[in-house]
């Protein structure tokens, strides 16, 4: 049994056009090509792709992904080894959640009394996040990541705990302004947004269609998103949404 690429697309939830690039680029070709031109796929395939998502799902680019299956020889094999990543991406991922938490919970209660917030155990802050996360996650910005990564070089392991700790806090500000119901181009929101773009600007100038590329990978980058939506679901898009925003009324 074959299944045409719209079929695959459904199913899968991969668009057609992601579908028909990786049969371009030697990724996953189609069992075969049908008299109209339409590319179909037999389970085979469809074991392929599962592969393929998976290992974007723990963000592996594309030129790795197509590294590992070319290397894998048995099938069981490599999905054991998925699934044990997997697993420790979900072990992560409740970890940081809960780090999440537990940062709501100490920002409420400052609010509740009206005092500065205190951290009993500002190593708590960053259980699950790892330092390299983010600056893997700047792929799609080579020249923004250099200059993280100079940056980060130069800093102390206070200075870099203050600046995760900064943008924690910014991420959960947001989220508290989504769920008061303020749309993404209110001014409370983009005051927001403008915060964090002055801390972007401090290492290199950021253009207008930089800045809107950097919300679209609020969505579009795999550990972005996780990182966004373990703090609400749909702040992922609110934050590209509310860039957007900035970016045409104040950088264009």
């Amino acid at each position: 049994m074959d299944w045409p690429i719209a079929e695959v697309a459904r199913m899968s939830g991969v668009t057609a056009r992601t579908l028909r690039h990786h049969d371009e680029v030697g990724l996953l070709p189609p069992a075969r090509i049908g008299a109209n031109g339409h590319r179909y796929y037999e389970e085979q395939q469809l074991l392929r792709l599962q592969q393929i998502l998976v290992l974007r799902a723990l963000g592996v680019g594309l030129p790795e992904v197509g590294r590992i299956l070319a290397e894998q020889v048995d099938e069981v094999d490599a999905l054991r080894g998925h699934h044990r990543r997997l697993l420790a991406e979900r072990d992560r991922l409740d970890a940081l959640a809960g780090t999440v938490s537990r940062t709501i919970a100490e920002l409420e209660h400052s609010r509740k009394d009206g005092n500065p917030i205190t951290i009993n155990r500002p190593e708590n802050l960053f259980e699950g996040i790892q330092p390299s996360q983010y600056q893997e996650s700047l792929h799609d910005f080579p020249e923004h990541a250099e200059e993280v990564a100079r940056t980060v070089a130069a800093m102390t392991p206070q200075d870099i705990e203050a600046g995760q700790r900064e943008r924690t806090t910014q991420m959960i500000l947001l989220a508290d302004l989504m769920a008061a119901g303020h749309p993404a181009d209110a001014a409370p929101v983009q005051a927001q947004i403008d915060s964090q773009y002055q801390a972007m600007t401090e290492l290199r100038p950021v253009t207008a269609e930089e800045y809107r590329a950097v919300g679209r990978s609020c969505v579009d980058n795999d550990a972005w998103r996780a990182a966004y939506e373990a703090i609400a679901p749909g702040l992922a898009a609110y934050q590209r949404d509310a860039i957007k925003a900035y970016a045409t009324t104040r950088l264009s």
